[in-house]
């Protein structure tokens, strides 16, 4: 508990460092002439002008681009409130800044304008760090490797186990997506959707052979325990790392990144999605479909200074 209270301190010190960085004056407690304050004045105004950081703390909000994208950004049965890994590191790096969160779902083919257009100031929802991406964005640096993966029923997943047994099917992809990017790449054949979810979906409708979504969804999304237990994934497509996207130039990516390192270095472990912090707290969260073998209740116990609650 108290280290997090530092946590959040220290994260607020260093958004207050860079928002004054911005201040200029004079040295050595010299008295400026009024050219040297119009000029220092105009400077400020220019620098505050282009800072991301001073434009989010000073209408008091960060409003977080996002689509449905389980386990990253999604809503839980019957709630109205975003969760998932994505959500709650964005949540926490906003209360970092001193602002509240606010999240957007936008047309993810769409991101770079919605930034641009000041519609969101953040893209943060699993979005792969590709050379497109990262020349119309500034990014964090990674922080969790994913995978582009095959998404067919299960009574046929034998039959496609290789690239070369998928030239024939008919793919759903999400338009703009490192999914659409890799079939466009592998000379497939597909259709854009508007989300993973859905290209899921139009597999479970037989309206697509298969779809390529990335492996974190996969894994939350289909197989026993869940909404498409007739579904599965079989090959894994591309390796890729995730990242954070904000306006090009954008002094918010620096901040993220600082506040990325000091959550790593104080024991949340954000790449492995295992400790995550909520307020004062820090928490382990695992979603389990089924029972806990010994080996995973072992692992379980190992994780320091975890309070582990079990809900039925």
């Amino acid at each position: 508990m108290k280290n997090m209270k530092k946590l959040w301190a220290l994260l607020l010190a260093l958004a207050m460092v860079l928002s004054l960085a911005a201040c200029g004056g004079t040295s050595d407690g010299e008295t400026a002439t009024d050219d040297q304050t119009t000029e220092d004045t105009a400077a400020d105004e220019t620098t505050e002008t282009d800072s991301d950081l001073a434009y989010v703390q000073d209408k008091g909000s960060l409003v977080v681009g996002i689509t449905y994208f389980a386990p990253m950004d999604y809503k839980a049965e019957g709630s109205d409130e975003w969760i998932g890994f994505d959500a709650d590191m964005a949540k926490a790096f906003a209360e970092s800044l001193g602002v509240e969160v606010q999240f957007q779902v936008i047309d993810w083919d769409n991101k770079v304008l919605e930034l641009n257009g000041k519609n969101i100031d953040v893209v943060w929802n699993g979005m792969t760090l590709t050379d497109e991406v990262l020349s119309a964005m500034e990014c964090s640096q990674p922080y969790l490797i994913n995978q582009q993966v095959v998404v067919v029923p299960a009574d046929v997943a034998d039959d496609y186990q290789t690239e070369d047994s998928l030239t024939e099917l008919a793919f759903a992809v999400e338009n703009g997506s490192a999914g659409a990017a890799v079939a466009q790449e592998k000379g497939l054949s597909y259709t854009e959707v508007s989300d993973q979810a859905t290209a899921v979906l139009e597999v479970s409708s037989n309206t697509a052979d298969a779809a390529i979504i990335d492996s974190l969804m996969a894994g939350a999304m289909i197989g026993e325990g869940t909404s498409y237990a007739d579904l599965t994934s079989t090959v894994a497509l591309t390796s890729e790392e995730y990242g954070v996207g904000f306006r090009k130039g954008s002094d918010l990516a620096e901040m993220l990144n600082q506040f990325l390192e000091i959550t790593c270095s104080t024991g949340l472990n954000v790449e492995n999605m295992i400790n995550k912090a909520y307020g004062a707290y820090a928490y382990a969260m695992i979603d389990l479909n089924g029972r806990l073998d010994d080996d995973q209740v072992a692992k379980i116990d190992r994780i320091p200074e975890v309070i582990r609650v079990r809900v039925v």
